[in-house]
Formats: structure tokens, sequence, C-alpha cells
């Protein structure tokens, strides 16, 4: 038998670290620990709905969208946005007067503007899962919660077409949600599905621009930086005949692996092995993540941030076959001492959106359309911008808005969307919905439909118990197409 030493530690499938190693789990590729973090598995393509695949970017810490797509100018004073809203390419539809290379693509886009819930703020949860229950601790993830889209799709490509290797159909730039704060915050997860279900993501290296130093106190500054894929480099010496001799190794840690019972960690193993060694060797998948390959002129485009990149890269891997890409705006105040990086402006908040969000959005969101459109990709790509929640309607006296759940907006695009579109409608201050309210589950229910998935469709959880996708979630037919 062969025997492989290491720590004892368990993980949190119950599994040691030892036993991980006498799978070859780490070991089989020269120690490059890639299925530590690898959970995506090739699971064929669904090409029912209208959307074949889906781009979401979210604006993590709450986007003030009462100062983007449902302002407000008759509201009191202590209420309205600074912002002037504009017309846009849609007939009676305004945005705010930041979003200007936006406002172009307003014909092709939706504004659900009553979405609400009571999960609690920065509770990502309910937005990628539809799950809307308050939870105990929102600095942690548990495998006991319901399963994102993204990692229902990893599931049902698996369940429909078993395991094939090749590219995850999930991917999440440009890092882990919280890994900017030193915690892993919960939503964007395969839950009781299984580890084999969770994204391919990515890690990155934040940093602010040169000179940024010298920037007077709370200027907002971007943050720049690119995902890329962990440890996906040969170590020294390595050649890829040496790679492909020690995936042979794989085979003989077949009756260790076997040995390990019980754990839903088992199912993951191979594939988890077989896209390690893929990822090394494979020029497509690591193809995406090198720039250099595109236009400079469509990198500038984007703007170069980590941001911007994140969503080029993302886009190059809907290209490659990845059918669910999400991209976050994300926080990094314990990585590197930047102001505001994120979207939860308690402080200056028309500062910050005017100088730093608002432009980055608007240039992202209208690089990436302009990209899709020239490519053929629009029409069956679904673009969804979304936050966890809101910010309050009343100006605080820091000239911030504070956390809100109560109402607030998603704007979908793209394929599957019914283009113009405004649907439902909040009070004089957008503090609450007026009508037609729209829930995180009927969000998600949208979401599948567009990608051709029954909202209604059951997995098992840990106990075998079926579960709906979208927990009950209804389809807003009012901006299908």
């Amino acid at each position: 038998m062969l025997t492989m030493l290491g720590s004892p530690r368990r993980c949190c499938d119950g599994v040691t670290r030892r036993e991980t190693l006498q799978a070859g789990a780490l070991t089989a590729l020269g120690g490059f620990g890639l299925p530590e973090w690898l959970h995506a598995n090739d699971v064929g393509t669904l090409r029912s709905g209208p959307a074949k695949n889906i781009l979401m970017l979210y604006l993590l810490g709450g986007a003030a969208t009462q100062d983007m797509w449902d302002l407000k100018p008759l509201a009191p004073a202590e209420v309205r946005s600074v912002f002037q809203p504009i017309a846009t390419s849609a007939l009676g539809v305004q945005v705010c007067e930041h979003l200007p290379q936006m406002a172009r693509w307003m014909h092709t886009a939706a504004v659900v503007r009553t979405v609400n819930h009571q999960a609690g703020c920065h509770n990502p949860l309910p937005s990628y899962s539809g799950y809307e229950v308050m939870l105990p601790d929102i600095t942690t993830t548990k495998d006991t919660y319901p399963p994102s889209m993204g990692a229902v799709c990893e599931y049902l490509r698996l369940k429909a077409h078993g395991d094939r290797g090749g590219l995850p159909d999930y991917a999440y730039l440009p890092c882990y949600l919280g890994w900017g704060q030193n915690i892993r915050r919960p939503g964007p997860y395969a839950g009781f599905l299984g580890k084999q279900c969770d994204a391919l993501t990515t890690e990155c290296e934040p940093y602010k621009p040169d000179g940024s130093g010298n920037a007077l106190p709370g200027t907002p500054l971007p943050v720049l930086g690119q995902p890329r894929l962990p440890q996906t480099k040969l170590q020294t010496g390595v050649t890829l005949d040496r790679l492909a001799s020690r995936k042979s190794l794989l085979a003989q840690f077949d009756d260790q692996q076997r040995r390990i019972e019980g754990s839903r960690l088992v199912d993951s193993f191979g594939r988890n092995h077989r896209t390690a060694y893929e990822m090394l060797t494979s020029p497509e998948l690591r193809g995406a993540f090198d720039l250099d390959q595109e236009d400079p002129k469509l990198v500038e485009r984007y703007g170069k941030t980590l941001f911007g990149n994140s969503a080029l890269i993302g886009r190059r891997l809907l290209e490659r076959g990845v059918r669910f890409v999400n991209v976050t705006w994300d926080l990094f105040w314990d990585r590197i001492p930047i102001d505001y990086d994120a979207w939860d402006t308690h402080q200056r908040n028309f500062e910050i959106l005017q100088k730093n969000k608002l432009p980055g959005l608007d240039q992202v969101f209208s690089a990436l359309m302009d990209d899709l459109q020239s490519r053929g990709l629009l029409d069956e790509t679904l673009i969804v911008i979304m936050s966890e929640m809101g910010r309050t309607p009343r100006i605080n006296a820091n000239a911030g808005r504070d956390h809100w759940t109560n109402c607030y907006s998603v704007l979908f695009a793209g394929a599957g969307i019914r283009g113009g579109t405004l649907y439902g409608e909040s009070d004089h201050q957008a503090a609450y919905v007026k009508d037609m309210p729209v829930s995180t589950s009927d969000i998600c229910a949208t979401i599948y439909r567009c990608l051709g998935i029954d909202p209604g469709y059951r997995v098992p959880d840990q106990a075998g118990r079926p579960v709906e996708i979208a927990h009950g979630g209804q389809p807003i037919t009012g901006i299908l197409a």
C-alpha cells in the first residue's frame, strides 16, 4: 500500500488531510493544491431556454438603486437623490445622469423596482438562492444551506450527462465572497448538493493605482488587479511529460479513495483531479485568463480595473462554454487600505457613487453589452445586475444611506428579456413597495426560466428530502420576452 504523509487535521467534510493525501487529492499533481478548491464538473449543456448562459454582475454591499434606476426627483430633500434622471434608449425609462452609457442599452433591459425580503442585511443567500431566512451568522457558510443558482446548473449538468471532464459550468470571479474581509459569506455555494457543484472560484491580488498614496483621505479609488486560476503554473523542473506521468499515479490511489466512506467529498475527488490536471494543460481554459490575447483597446474599454478585467474574462469564459459566470464588485477593506471599494455607502453616498461606483459600472456594463453584441452573443446571454439588499430612503447625518431590504431594484438585460420594461412601482420615497412586490425567490425563478430550467424542479437535501430550487418563487412574466 502506498502511504502518504500529512497533517491529521480534519477538513470540514470530516475527512483528515492525511486521508485526502492518500486519496491523491493533492499529491498526484505534484503538490499544486488545486483539488482543494476545485469543485466544478462539466455536466453538459441545457439549451431549452432563450438564454444559453448568464453573466451576473453582483454589487456587494447593497447598491443605492434609488440613485441609479428608481430616482424620485419629487421626494423630500432628505430623501431624494442629488442626481438627475436622464432619458434612455427606451421610451419612458430613465436612469441616473452618471449612467450615460448604460442609458444607450435600456431598450434591451428591464428594471424590477419592487424587490424586497426580510432575511436580514448583508445576507447574500436570498439573492443567490431565493431562500429568504434570517441566518445566525452571515460571516460563514454551511453545507446545510440551499444551493445557489449556479450550483444548480452544475448539478443538472452532472445529472444529465455525467462526469465528462472539460470546462466547468459555474465560475465565480474575482475571489470567493468575503475574501476581502477574511470571512466567507453565504450564498454562492452548492450547499447540500455537495461541494462538487461549487463554482470554479478564482483568486486575485487587488491593489491601488500608482501614486494613490498621495490621495486625499476619503478619496474613493478604483481597485486594480486581475482574477487568476490558483496555482496553475508548473513547478520548476516539472515538464508536461512529467506531469502526465504523475497523473497516471491517480489510478494507484483508487483503493485508498474508496476506503474513505461516508463523505460527500468522495464524489468530487475524481472530477477535481481531472479538472486540476486539465487546468494545468488546457490552453482553452488558461487562455480565457490571458488578456494579452485581447485587443488592448478592448481591455481599455472595460476599464482595466479588477471589476472590469473580471467582466472581460467572464465573457471569455462564456465563449468557451461556461454557462453561469458571476462577477462581484467586492469589498477589500481587510486586504488593502482603500476607501469604499464596495457599495456599502453609509457615508458620502453621492460622492462615492459619482466619483467611483457609477462611472465604473457604467463603463463595464456598456463595454460588456457592446462586446457581446459584436460577437453575436447578446441574443443568447442573460445579464443581471443585483445586490443582496438596497439602501434607506432617508439620507443620514453622514450624507450616506444605510441598510434597507424593504424595497430595491434588480436589472435584467439581454436574452429572454422584454427590453424597455419597468416592472412594479415603489412609493414616492422608494421606501416600500407600492404595487407588484417581488421576492428574491421570484428573481431566481425568472433567471431559471430564462435558462430553460423549471423553477419548481426539486433537488434532494442532505436527508434526501425534495426541495424546490426557487423555493416557491414564480417567474416575473411581465419582463420576459
